[in-house]
């Protein structure tokens, strides 16, 4: 399994490093099942489990579930999995593979573009990003991972517990919404990222994603 960023002195799960800092985040822009537009200040209050990925994508597929079950026992008023697909395709691809393996407890997020990942300087799927209730990323993991193990349940209720449900005073400042924080030039995102071309496998997509952090 692929190893998150280990800064020294960090706190940690096996799998989700905390870091030093909050970081802000740029705004990002998405779409639901029904195609409104969102941003992840729809999401304001909420501890967020951002996870980004994509149908075409091996490791992200086995990891769904997971992440399906954590939504299913701790999803509500204070914490949210968000799983924001890549695919160009469309939300159909993404309803037909919820189908598929029985996700019931997501609710589908796309992104067509693919710019959002950019902007998250996502260089790996999956990656997943820890966001506090101030809209900003506290913890990030590059690659699959079982989100629904007893550590992890703990380590999440750890972090809800721990974020300051009294106010978001400040969020203008943190949620890159805020003219202050739109200077942040998003990176470009690497073209296996968005490529849909069935020619591509996807082992080569893996490989091109993580650069062998997969094992």
């Amino acid at each position: 399994m692929a190893a998150g960023p280990s800064p020294a002195s960090q706190e940690s799960t096996a799998v989700m490093s905390l870091h030093d800092a909050p970081r802000t985040l740029p705004e990002i822009r998405f779409a639901d099942g029904s195609g409104r537009a969102l941003t992840l200040g729809a999401f304001q209050g909420k501890v967020i489990l951002l996870n980004i990925w994509a149908t075409w994508c091996g490791p992200c597929r086995e990891e769904m579930p997971t992440l399906d079950r954590l939504q299913s026992r701790l999803g509500g008023p204070d914490f949210e999995v968000v799983a924001l697909s890549i695919d160009r395709a469309g939300i159909g691809v993404v309803t037909d593979f919820f189908d598929e393996i029985g996700i019931n407890h997501l609710a589908k997020y796309i992104d067509e573009s693919g710019k959002a990942a950019g902007q998250l300087k996502a260089v790996g799927l999956p990656t997943t990003l820890l966001i506090d209730r101030e809209g900003r990323e506290i913890g990030r993991h590059v690659g699959p991972a079982e989100w629904d193990t007893p550590e992890m349940m703990t380590f999440f209720e750890q972090q809800i517990s721990r974020s300051s449900d009294a106010s978001w005073t400040g969020r203008a400042s943190t949620w890159a919404g805020h003219p202050a924080n739109r200077s942040l030039a998003p990176p470009s995102l690497p073209a296996a990222l968005v490529d849909h071309d069935p020619a591509v496998t996807d082992a080569t997509r893996s490989s091109a994603l993580t650069g062998g952090k997969y094992s």
